[in-house]
């Protein structure tokens, strides 16, 4: 079986989960228009992994009856254990911008910017999650900046402020960061089939460290794509249909 590029990231991002040397992800939320970490959340599930998903945009999946808010509530009680979140730039201290660039309050168009969807509760989720997962597939210099131009959430936080977590891995199309938050710092775990070092560093805007060895990033097993294919497609067709629909095509 040949793997999707979008195949590929779910798979990546299944195995990012499963870390076993990362705290146990019990309890999962996904956000809305997250396909890729919807599947990744799905192929856990439908391979025998025991976690609860909470998927707020799928009513039948989705607990919550007064909104976000329950989400918030769960968070801060400590009942959630993994997040994601992605930004229109991310830079090397796994600081993430959702706002926009150019000047403020206008950043936008006005003053030669544009405007991204806002942070909501990014900054919240992304502090009081014990673990989240960095997912942006476009990976290039306009993304992946050496400083944000505004902070939504910010990647890590002064000894006094109380926070549960901080970024686990950045995963981009081209490769899989890991992040250190004693340092602040990202280093590069994995490359994408086709993808060197050099290769990424030539598509990244800020600094990371390269170990010694960089491994290829394994490719999905005929085990995950049938998964994937399969029970999983199903489970998202209704409320992906035309991600499924590129991806995996009709029903």
């Amino acid at each position: 079986m040949t793997p999707t590029p979008e195949e590929r990231l779910a798979v990546a991002l299944a195995r990012l989960i499963l870390d076993p040397a990362a705290p146990p992800a019990r309890h999962i939320a996904v956000g809305a228009a997250s396909p890729i970490p919807a599947a990744a959340c799905w192929l856990v599930k439908r391979a025998g992994h025991p976690v609860r998903l909470s998927l707020l945009h799928r009513e039948e999946a989705n607990p919550f009856t007064e909104g976000t808010c329950e989400l918030f509530d769960l968070t801060a009680q400590g009942r959630i254990d993994l997040f994601f979140l992605g930004g229109g730039q991310i830079d090397g201290t796994a600081n993430i911008n959702l706002l926009g660039t150019g000047e403020w309050p206008t950043a936008g168009t006005k003053f030669g910017g544009v405007r991204f969807p806002g942070s909501f509760g990014s900054a919240f989720m992304y502090m009081m999650t014990p673990r989240t997962i960095l997912f942006r597939e476009e990976h290039s210099p306009r993304v992946l900046v050496p400083r944000v131009d505004w902070i939504s959430a910010p990647g890590v936080s002064p000894p006094d402020v109380f926070r549960r977590g901080t970024a686990q891995a950045l995963l981009t199309g081209r490769c899989v960061f890991r992040f250190d938050p004693a340092r602040a710092r990202f280093a590069l775990d994995q490359v994408h089939p086709g993808e060197t070092v050099a290769s990424v560093r030539a598509a990244t805007g800020f600094d990371f460290d390269v170990p010694d060895t960089v491994a290829e990033t394994p490719a999905p097993t005929d085990e995950e794509l049938a998964l994937l294919r399969g029970p999983v497609a199903a489970e998202m067709r209704a409320t992906y249909p035309g991600f499924c629909a590129r991806v995996w095509g009709a029903a």
